[in-house]
């Protein structure tokens, strides 16, 4: 009985855990990059250093000021630019170019709606007839994977209980099928290793 609470506590303050443990290390990340600059700035001001929470504050402030600043700078012909000549710039960096390319394709698709955007969830036959995993479409135009121009698609199968390493499939279409419940769904599935079902599923293979 003991031990049966113990876990119902646990498993309850589990979610709430994890939330504030990923608000923390955001707020260390932003703090870190924040604190020189903000201690200098009360050096030269000749006041006391900001407590942890001072810190903190104008850290969020000053991220959010600086994300409304490039946003807006984009928005103009003289922002592009900078834009288009740092991508060319890291795209010309050996070691650097794979990975900031790849982020910067998958952004670009989430931002236009292009390619699936990981908005179509599907039930997909793979890595053999009988089984079955939940995927979500990234790409339709993949005809020239198949020997006889029959429609393929690409599939990417997240893996539990990091969603972000998963595997990117190339299957005929008939091999997938559409599932009748959100990304978000799918994704709560994917990382409980299943303990925790879709509310909706009528996507039948």
């Amino acid at each position: 009985m003991i031990r049966k609470r113990l876990l119902a506590g646990l498993f309850s303050l589990l979610p709430l855990g994890i939330t504030v443990w990923l608000l923390k290390v955001i707020f260390k990340i932003l703090i870190d990059f924040f604190k020189e600059p903000l201690f200098w700035t009360a050096r030269l001001l000749d006041i006391s250093e900001p407590t942890y929470w001072q810190q903190a504050v104008f850290s969020l402030l000053a991220m959010c000021c600086l994300l409304f600043a490039v946003g807006t700078l984009v928005q103009n012909y003289v922002g592009r630019r900078l834009l288009g000549w740092m991508d060319t710039f890291m795209l010309n960096i050996p070691g650097v170019k794979g990975i900031y390319g790849t982020i910067k394709q998958i952004i670009s698709a989430i931002q236009s709606g292009n390619s699936g955007s990981f908005k179509e969830v599907v039930l997909a036959h793979w890595p053999t007839p009988d089984s079955k995993v939940i995927g979500f479409v990234t790409n339709r135009g993949c005809s020239w994977a198949s020997e006889d121009d029959s429609e393929q698609v690409v599939v990417y199968i997240p893996t539990a209980p990091n969603p972000a390493a998963g595997f990117v499939v190339i299957l005929d279409k008939s091999l997938v099928k559409p599932a009748n419940f959100t990304p978000e769904q799918a994704l709560t599935w994917v990382v409980s290793g299943g303990f925790v079902s879709p509310a909706e599923f009528s996507g039948k293979l």
